[in-house]
């Protein structure tokens, strides 16, 4: 059952608590083209005010790092590529990755390379079940090569064989930070991993962006459901947080 009682503890000692966000079709809305993402001022202001308030504001995303950190405008802490740049096994597979790449041929969308990962878009794809069949011959090709595969919203993502998601990301985070009291935010299947890891804390909020493309899992397991990245703004600007109806 929801519980807004654990949104408005959360709220009261900011200090001692870390937010979590996922970045595209959580913070900025989901765009036809990955390049023509960005985050809304009213957006970018109210998560540099919470950056003076909590303990932690952290971007956990499958961009690379500095890709994240231009499309939101803040210098904040992100953890990129699914948590893969905190991983230093992950560094020996750009190369093996850069290979593969070169030789896919990707006609359905945009072939988005970030170094350690890469996404094959097909969201504008004229044919998707046509597009949906490469994929699956890419995805085949890579896991040959020792890559994991995974769809997400009109994606498919080739990452390496590392211990490493979003789930990582957060559970390192809070162990620098010392911090036991988070809430997290996101849209898709790879932020199930970010609310796994809440599990055990002091205090725990999981905040689904919901769509037609996301899995049910994701608003099933949140403690609140918004429709849009734009009913984020409201939802962590009150204090404390009584904005929204929970779900």
């Amino acid at each position: 059952m929801p519980r807004p009682d654990l949104i408005d503890e959360l709220a009261r000692a900011p200090e001692a608590a870390a937010l979590f966000f996922d970045l595209d079709g959580t913070l900025a809305p989901i765009v036809s083209r990955p390049e023509d993402s960005t985050v809304p001022e009213e957006t970018r202001a109210e998560i540099a005010r919470l950056g003076e308030r909590y303990g932690l504001v952290a971007i956990v995303t499958g961009r690379a790092g500095p890709v994240a950190r231009a499309i939101l405008g803040l210098d904040t802490v992100v953890a990129g590529e699914h948590g893969l740049e905190l991983e230093e096994e992950a560094e020996r597979w750009r190369a093996p990755l850069a290979e593969l790449v070169a030789t896919v041929s990707w006609p359905h969308g945009d072939l988005e390379t970030k170094g350690l990962t890469a996404s094959l878009h097909y969201r504008n794809a004229e044919d998707e079940e046509r597009a949906l069949e490469d994929a699956e011959v890419v995805a085949a090709r890579a896991r040959e090569r020792g890559f994991r595969t995974r769809y997400g919203r009109k994606v498919l993502e080739l990452l390496p064989p590392v211990d490493a998601s979003k789930g990582t990301a957060v559970r390192e985070l809070l162990r620098r930070h010392g911090l036991r009291r988070a809430l997290y935010a996101g849209d898709d299947t790879t932020d199930l991993d970010g609310f796994a890891a809440l599990e055990g804390l002091e205090l725990a909020v999981r905040v689904a962006v919901a769509s037609p493309e996301g899995p049910p899992e994701l608003r099933a397991g949140a403690d609140v459901v918004v429709d849009d990245p734009a009913a984020l703004v409201p939802l962590l600007h009150r204090n404390p947080y009584t904005a929204l109806s929970q779900r």
